[in-house]
């Protein structure tokens, strides 16, 4: 991909393909740690080749600190995806995928502490109206006690393991290339999964036809086309960023689970939806505009 391919329309093509995730996942009948090492194995595979034809020569560059920092980020999206997959067998698409989005309650405060990133006034206050928004969404759904609570619970740790995913990999991204970290990082988790399924004695085979075409389109659509779109797009762009326009994975979500799964989508959902758009598309202005700040600022101070 060329570096004057607009970042943020890699974000738009990104998030509309991550959002057909929960919806893949809740189609299959395999437990949560198959589907997410299938997942991650088939990704690896497809990658496979254009890595070794014009990519591994770049494994001898990487330095010791970028090894530990991509397994570190392998790891956790392997429980990333763990836990947001088992999250969806207790409670709906719409809850699971809000709470697992709400990325930027964790990225602000990670982005500062680690990378000192400052946030205007308007970029908080969009951010926290998007997190308004992405409650509302789902507020018919959530339960105060029970499964459903459980599986709230699981979704949001899940979110917090995916920022710390993007934290670790924004350092990173910068000196190598997308096919290398994405194979790195995409093959530390596969080996994760697959512990991980050995160790609880999960079948590896003996699944139904549909659940491997789900398990492929997995791999092909919300994680080649999503995951590896948001990694390139760390080169460029905050992990700030890439936490706000995920805000619009759980209206992509909504939309497909009700045309697919039948779940209705309620006046809240909708207002919600709304919510979440709008105040993403003023987060990303700003930060834009604060850039544009930042270079012409620079440019007069080196005049």
């Amino acid at each position: 991909m060329k570096k004057y391919f607009n970042p943020y329309v890699a974000l738009a093509i990104g998030v509309i393909s991550v959002s057909t995730s929960a919806i893949f996942v809740k189609l299959t009948d395999a437990p949560a740690g198959v589907v997410a090492f299938y997942r991650l194995l088939f990704s690896v595979l497809l990658i496979l080749p254009i890595f070794l034809y014009k990519y591994v020569g770049e494994l001898k560059a990487i330095t010791r600190r970028d090894w530990i920092s991509s397994i570190i980020a392998g790891i956790f999206l392997a429980f990333h995806f763990i836990l947001w997959f088992e999250s969806l067998n207790y409670t709906s698409v719409a809850s699971s995928t809000v709470l697992v989005t709400l990325q930027p309650l964790f990225a602000f405060i990670g982005t500062y502490l680690f990378f000192q990133e400052k946030l205007s006034a308007r970029s908080i206050t969009s951010g926290v109206i998007a997190i308004i928004g992405s409650v509302i969404i789902s507020w018919g759904d959530f339960r105060i006690s029970g499964m459903a609570l459980y599986g709230d619970m699981l979704a949001l740790v899940a979110c917090a393991l995916v920022t710390a995913y993007l934290l670790f990999g924004q350092d990173v991204r910068k000196r190598l290339s997308l096919i290398t970290y994405t194979f790195l990082v995409y093959g530390v988790s596969t080996i994760t999964l697959l512990l991980y399924v050995l160790v609880l004695g999960d079948p590896l085979t003996g699944y139904a036809q549909s659940d491997w075409m789900w398990f492929l389109l997995l791999a092909i659509i919300p994680t080649l086309l999503g995951h590896s779109l948001f990694n390139w797009a760390l080169k460029y762009i905050s992990t700030n960023v890439i936490s706000m326009s995920i805000l619009f994975e759980p209206v992509g979500a909504v939309i497909l689970a009700y045309f697919v799964l039948n779940e209705w989508i309620t006046w809240t959902q909708f207002t919600g939806g709304l919510l979440v758009m709008l105040s993403v598309a003023f987060f990303l202005r700003d930060n834009r505009n604060t850039k544009q700040e930042q270079v012409w600022t620079e440019g007069e101070e080196i005049r």
